[in-house]
């Protein structure tokens, strides 16, 4: 069985929620339905004529892409234009075309994650904060002998963590008071009867990313018919997610040796390099794509290199200045992600035991030559 639109893009979303996004930026659904049987999917970094004609080949009938095909409102939509022509072969051959781009930045597992584990940094860190999951405090009140159910199925959909400690909860035994009216069903107790039941008061932490996934599970696995909780607004801060990452290697290389493993890791012939090429570095921040506002950002995390691409002269020469070395490997190495992503659609549809089957395309949109 084939799966729908709907569903796979349920699972990039649960990747890269849509709420991850900077303001603004072109994300979501931008051509076509998702109201259809996805055959096959496509993962490319941009959607170029030559990635629709590959997806015609390999009968994909969605593209799921880092770059917008759509920037800004359309005035007209002349198929004799590069865009126009690019549409109308979409449409004809029912491609849809959906984009994940800045939420896929942020993602924990996204981009800059893949590009910071290519190097092999560990100890990672947004270069920059831009969302972050605030902390609710859930309580409920159970009937002792379901505590160890409804506390388990909280858990296992996300409840329970305050930094690196999972499992978090607080528990107080009393006694729950209720009268059964008319046209309940009650699971302890009848109908116009004062009943008092041993109940444990549990209290614990949710994510508000997770808040309706974890009251669901828990309404599920309460025995009541109507069950008593609270939230609470906590000025505890959550998980912090953003674009970049900070990190260190294991060990100090000189920053030519540093140029070598970009360039391996990320599949590329060159690198502009703003530096000592026998510089040590160790600290190294990693940004894909367009970088260049983010030198500042780069030198307060105290990092020793920043990894990022289309660096314009001018930033260079601050950058320098200020004592910090720069490896511009170019915006296309976000092509990271078709792999990336690709096997993480897989692996989920593999798990529903789905037919729809997921490609990374294999295109080259590099614009740019070397010679």
């Amino acid at each position: 069985m084939f799966a729908k639109g709907q569903s796979i893009i349920q699972l990039m979303e649960e990747l890269a929620p849509k709420h991850y996004a900077v303001a603004d930026d072109k994300i979501g659904l931008q051509l076509g339905t998702l109201n259809k049987d996805v055959l096959n999917v496509l993962i490319a970094l941009d959607v170029t004529e030559e990635v629709v004609d590959e997806a015609i080949r390999l009968q994909a009938n969605l593209i799921i892409a880092h770059h917008a095909i759509i920037y800004r409102p359309l005035s007209h939509l002349q198929t004799d234009t590069p865009a126009g022509r690019l549409y109308e072969k979409l449409i004809k051959h029912d491609i849809a075309v959906y984009i994940a781009h800045t939420n896929l930045d942020v993602a924990e597992g996204g981009v800059n994650d893949m590009m910071a584990e290519a190097l092999g940094l560990t100890g990672l860190s947004p270069l920059e904060d831009i969302h972050t999951d605030r902390l609710k405090k859930l309580v409920v009140f159970i009937p002792e002998d379901h505590l160890d159910k409804v506390r388990q199925a909280l858990f296992q959909a996300g409840a329970g963590w305050i930094g690196q400690y999972s499992h978090c909860s607080f528990n107080i035994e009393g006694t729950g008071t209720f009268v059964p009216e008319a046209g309940s069903e009650p699971f302890i107790g009848k109908q116009g009867k004062l009943e008092q039941v041993k109940e444990v008061r549990l209290e614990t932490i949710i994510p508000q990313s997770i808040e309706r996934k974890a009251i669901q599970a828990m309404l599920k696995a309460h025995p009541y018919e109507e069950v008593a909780y609270d939230l609470y607004q906590l000025d505890l801060k959550g998980r912090s997610f953003g674009l970049g990452r900070v990190g260190k290697l294991d060990e100090a290389v000189t920053l030519q040796e540093l140029c070598e493993r970009v360039k391996q890791a990320y599949d590329v012939p060159v690198v502009r390099l703003v530096g000592d090429p026998g510089k040590a570095v160790r600290k190294i921040a990693v940004l894909g794509g367009s970088g260049s506002r983010y030198v500042r950002h780069a030198l307060f995390a105290g990092a020793d290199v920043l990894v990022t691409g289309d660096i314009d002269y001018h930033t260079a020469q601050d950058a320098l200045a200020a004592g910090l070395t720069i490896i511009d490997p170019g915006h296309n190495v976000e092509k990271i992600l078709k792999q990336g992503v690709a096997d993480y659609l897989r692996r989920k549809l593999q798990e529903k035991k789905s037919d729809t089957q997921v490609i990374a395309s294999q295109i080259n949109t590099e614009p740019f030559r070397f010679v």
